[in-house]
C-alpha cells in the first residue's frame, strides 16, 4: 500500500497553462461567433500577433 504525501508539488507552467485554457474558455464563452478570431485568441493570451509564422502557427 503506498503511503500518502504530505508534501504539495505544483508544477508552475501546468498551472499557467490552465490558467491561460480558463481565459480562452471564458472569452469563447462570451464570443458571439461560433469561434475565436487568431487576433481574438491573441488578444486574450496577451500575445503579440506578429510571432505568429506565415502559415498560422507559432513561431
Amino acid at each position: 500500500m503506498a503511503g500518502h504525501r504530505h508534501a504539495t508539488v505544483q508544477d508552475h507552467v501546468a498551472l499557467v497553462e490552465i490558467d491561460l485554457t480558463g481565459e480562452l474558455m471564458i472569452a469563447a464563452a462570451a464570443a458571439s461567433e461560433d469561434r475565436l478570431t487568431p487576433d481574438r485568441i491573441d488578444e486574450v493570451l496577451d500575445v503579440d500577433g506578429e510571432q505568429r509564422d506565415p502559415a498560422g502557427g507559432p513561431a
